[in-house]
């Protein structure tokens, strides 16, 4: 079976958008496009590769399936791990308005994609990668379809943009499966989902015992 993993860079403030470029992603008056560029270090391409090292196959959005086409297909240098993933692998993309996926081994997820990734992901394999992709990994959480998140956070507020998590999702907790600081203060966290849904996520609340703070069992 294959294992869904979504990987993304995200801000203080939880927002994906435009990470890359200036001109990236502008929609809804975006204005911060490329703001990890500046904050990109030795480090964190490293982490980077060694994502794409262990795809089977990547899972994109439209949007960040035709954002990546004419940049990667372009980078044919063996050695680089990511452009060598992104151009052999099998790639798949949700789209509802895409007619044709010109990109080298590339499928168009038909309407009832939750139900086609399911599939994929009961296929064999190692690893089905989401990259980028805003709405698509939205669906994919509250599906509850995702084995793991990868994200790098950036040590940034940008006040704006589309964000991972954005309010309606469904409640989550997961459990750290790693981490590692960058020299440029990104930190890069393996999360696992460890509850999912309303009635599965605990809470509590703090009470006094003797002049000290202590949970309340």
């Amino acid at each position: 079976m294959m294992k869904l993993t979504v990987h993304t860079f995200v801000s203080l403030d939880g927002v994906m958008q435009g990470p890359g470029g200036r001109d990236e992603d502008t929609s809804g008056g975006f204005e911060f496009g490329g703001w990890v560029v500046p904050l990109f270090d030795e480090d964190m391409g490293r982490i980077v590769s060694g994502w794409f090292a262990e795809a089977d196959a990547i899972l994109l959005g439209r949007t960040t399936y035709q954002m990546f086409q004419p940049y990667w297909e372009q980078v044919t240098d063996p050695d680089d791990a990511v452009a060598r993933a992104l151009n052999s692998l099998p790639k798949y993309v949700v789209s509802s308005t895409l007619t044709e996926a010109t990109w080298h081994n590339s499928t168009i997820l038909p309407a009832n994609f939750l139900e086609a990734i399911d599939d994929l992901k009961s296929g064999p394999g190692g690893e089905l990668q989401v990259h980028g992709s805003h709405r698509l990994v939205r669906a994919l959480h509250d599906a509850g379809l995702v084995d793991e998140y990868r994200l790098i956070i950036f040590p940034v507020v940008l006040g704006q943009g589309k964000r991972l998590f954005e309010p309606g999702v469904t409640p989550s907790a997961f459990t750290l499966a790693g981490s590692k600081a960058t020299s440029s203060g990104a930190v890069h966290l393996i999360l696992l989902p460890a509850a999912f849904g309303a009635a599965d996520l605990e809470v509590g609340e703090f009470e006094v015992r003797e002049g000290r703070e202590q949970v309340k069992d």
